[in-house]
């Protein structure tokens, strides 16, 4: 009786023993597999952000040579963000490498001004090397820069010339190729490329005074990022002075290094004085400045200026601070007066156009001028005179913007399409407008680049099957002639992406990204990939764009991006809905959008939904959580602006008008009002060096949370508004992945 009891019990324990063996080597391999998967996910990220997305290695800002023969471009390395210079001949598909950064630097570090970084910051560029060139009118030259010094490369035999001076900035070749102007110290300068003479054109500047650079807002706001431009003859040179007098100074200090005096930005707040910008008319060989004469007082707005027609006049478009009322303007070079061609009004804003308008055609007998007069972006065929010849595209057609004027047949190539989810190619007659040819077809985004020789034309691709690159098509047909060689790296997958629209009254473009093991039946938090801004789409027909969204997809989510009314694509009543209140249909929409797609994915479990955005998203993020916790579990909050009057004039004013004209709705689109009724975790990432966005903004929510006694994260970031280093956006994007894991409770 003992034995059996002994043998049973020795029985169980040694079936005890194998059960919490098999249970345990089952941990082991879990936790293996977890590790193993994490170490994936890492690896997948690590590879988005040092390939920056794939896109390294391929062709950045090609051009065609005069002579249609073959293409100049820069490109990096498929983890090197340093630019080199490329030749590739059409013909025999051969390429050549012009110049390298390396060469002219000789071991040493390229070395930025503090003028060139903010430039870079206002372009959004975060790659290094060369990333500019010029090629001159006749395709003999290139022009680049380097470390502030410039070089001039003969195309035939990559001969180096460089020249006398430093600190350079924004140069460019005359029209003639015999000369380069460009700025250094607040002066525009010439220089002779025969003799090296190096010619100040203006003087006088100042702390606060410069010439031949343009201002914060036009490089920030209006996509203006030239100060000078050349007659098309190569004698005169129109240039902007800036006064930065009356404007209000702002100081970024860099805490981790204290001993570096604080950068001083002149940066116009909403409500507060704009820096006093004129034009004037300088001969290339010097002398006196002859001053444009228009109204500055009522358009104290600078924001385009065209002079490339020999017969057209060099023209100007005005706008008046409300961004209500513009005008285009044609000016006398010899007297500086100008006369009115166009008036635009727009009882909410006036948007411009990113191809700076008008564009003449030979001859100066005519004009091509986009609008959105009568509800939507239209291009439109003027007279000399100003008087609207006829309309090129329709309101429906979905213009987005203008590519190329081919005089020879009368037509222009323009972007668009009916689908605001993807950008297409179309050519119109000028004469006989009503039946456009489409140039492309494949789902995805498309762009072209035309040269002298119309009868080619470089294609830029990003396509919903992953495919993206540059390449020579015959105008003619549309029929290709060769790739532009890149050395990118291909995604091992493609984001499992759903582009759709939401059901109900008002339909939303949509994206929907779900994990690589999604599982029907299984019910998955929600993250909100949010921007909700005016001018700014989030759905496009573009699978790189969705790569970080499906990192964090695959660690149990569903990742939503929704465009609702402010966005653009839709006309000009849906993007001017949000007029005097930046917030309140932004978050209905985006609410509405997530309430019908989770109808439409029953995976989507709507009691746990996070919200993440950067800049403006930012600012969405933080005004959800706070308004609508019903909704929203948690919120990460990058880069925001948190109250208005703290932003810059020229955007702000353009939404919400002046503060002291409407004061309601800078109250109700301020963070801050609604900051003491926070009840969610929130994730307060931002820059400490940040000169859009400044880091003001958070120490304002930090401070309003802090003394409401609401508990947040609070991550400060050494940077500006951009995070280009591959190490700190792995960081930070674990750090938002981790806090919506505890907060979401995903793969629970």
């Amino acid at each position: 009786m003992a034995q059996r009891f002994q043998s049973a019990t020795n029985l169980f324990v040694r079936g005890r023993f194998i059960f919490h063996a098999t249970l345990i080597a089952m941990v082991i391999a879990a936790s293996a597999h977890a590790a193993e998967q994490e170490s994936a996910d890492l690896r997948y990220f690590r590879e988005l952000v040092e390939t920056r997305n794939y896109s390294l290695g391929q062709p950045v800002s090609p051009q065609l040579t005069p002579d249609g023969k073959a293409v100049i471009f820069l490109r990096g390395g498929p983890r090197d963000p340093v630019l080199r210079l490329y030749e590739f001949t059409i013909a025999d598909a051969t390429l050549r490498e012009i110049l390298t950064p390396e060469k002219l630097l000789q071991g040493a570090e390229e070395k930025l001004t503090a003028e060139e970084r903010s430039r870079r910051e206002r372009e959004r560029q975060s790659l290094r090397g060369f990333t500019s060139f010029q090629l001159s009118k006749d395709g003999t030259k290139l022009l680049v820069a380097l470390s502030s010094k410039l070089y001039v490369i003969t195309r035939a035999d990559s001969r180096v010339t460089e020249l006398p001076g430093r600190s350079w900035l924004d140069p460019h070749f005359s029209p003639d190729g015999r000369a380069v102007a460009a700025v250094s110290g607040g002066e525009l300068h010439v220089i002779d490329l025969e003799t090296k003479a190096d010619l100040a054109l203006t003087s006088g500047a100042t702390e606060t005074l410069e010439h031949g650079l343009a201002e914060f807002v036009a490089q920030e706001e209006m996509d203006r990022h030239e100060g000078f431009w050349w007659s098309p003859d190569s004698q005169w040179i129109a240039y902007e002075e800036v006064d930065n007098s009356g404007v209000e100074t702002r100081f970024i200090v860099d805490p981790l290094h204290p001993e570096t005096p604080p950068a001083k930005n002149f940066y116009p707040r909403a409500g507060t004085n704009n820096a006093k910008v004129r034009l004037g008319i300088v001969a290339r060989s010097g002398g006196a400045t002859r001053w444009v004469d228009w109204d500055r007082e009522k358009y104290p707005y600078l924001a385009r200026v065209v002079w490339k027609e020999a017969a057209a006049p060099l023209c100007l478009v005005v706008q008046n601070r409300a961004q209500q009322e513009e005008l285009l303007l044609a000016v006398d070079p010899q007297s500086g007066a100008t006369r009115e061609l166009l008036r635009e009004k727009d009882a909410a804003w006036l948007n411009l156009d990113h191809k700076p308008m008008p564009v003449w055609l030979k001859g100066g007998r005519e004009f091509l001028w986009t609008t959105e007069r009568v509800g939507a972006w239209q291009i439109e065929l003027h007279s000399a005179d100003g008087a609207l010849v006829r309309a090129i595209t329709q309101t429906d057609f979905g213009f987005d913007q203008f590519i190329d004027l081919n005089e020879a047949d009368r037509s222009v190539v323009v972007a668009g399409g009916s689908d605001s989810r993807e950008r297409h190619l179309f050519r119109f007659n000028l004469d006989k407008p009503a039946e456009p040819r489409r140039l492309t077809s494949e789902r995805g985004r498309h762009d072209a680049v035309f040269g002298e020789a119309k009868e080619q034309l470089l294609h830029r691709f990003d396509l919903l099957d992953g495919r993206a690159g540059w390449e020579v098509l015959r105008s003619s047909d549309g029929g290709k002639i060769v790739a532009l060689p890149s050395v990118a790296e291909h995604p091992s997958s493609l984001p499992a992406l759903e582009l759709t629209r939401t059901a109900g009254g008002r339909p939303m473009d949509a994206a929907i990204i779900r994990p690589r093991d999604f599982k029907k039946g299984q019910r998955y938090p929600v993250i909100l990939d949010v921007y909700a801004g005016p001018g700014h789409k989030q759905v496009w027909a573009q699978p790189d764009r969705y790569m970080i969204d499906q990192w964090m997809a695959n660690r149990g989510y569903v990742v939503v991006a929704i465009d609702g009314r402010g966005t653009q694509g839709h006309g000009r009543e849906w993007e001017r809905a949000i007029r005097g209140n930046l917030i309140d249909v932004a978050l209905a929409d985006q609410i509405e959008g997530l309430q019908a797609l989770a109808k439409q994915e029953p995976a989507m479990d709507l009691k746990r939904v996070g919200v993440v955005g950067w800049s403006f998203g930012g600012y969405f993020s933080a005004m959800a959580i706070s308004r609508r916790p019903d909704i929203f579990r948690c919120g990460v909050v990058g880069a925001p602006v948190v109250t208005w009057e703290n932003y810059d004039t020229h955007y702000t004013e353009r939404y919400l008008g002046l503060p002291s004209e409407n004061a309601e709705g800078y109250r109700a689109s301020s963070v801050l009002t609604y900051a003491s009724e926070l009840r969610q975790p929130l994730l307060l990432i931002h820059g400490l060096t940040d000169d859009n966005v400044y880091f003001q903004h958070s120490l304002q929510l930090s401070e309003a949370l802090f003394a409401a006694g609401k508990t947040f994260n609070f991550l400060p970031l050494l940077g500006t508004h951009m995070v280009s280093d591959p190490v700190l956006r792995l960081r930070r994007q674990t750090r938002i992945a981790e806090f919506f894991d505890a907060n979401l409770e995903a793969r629970k």
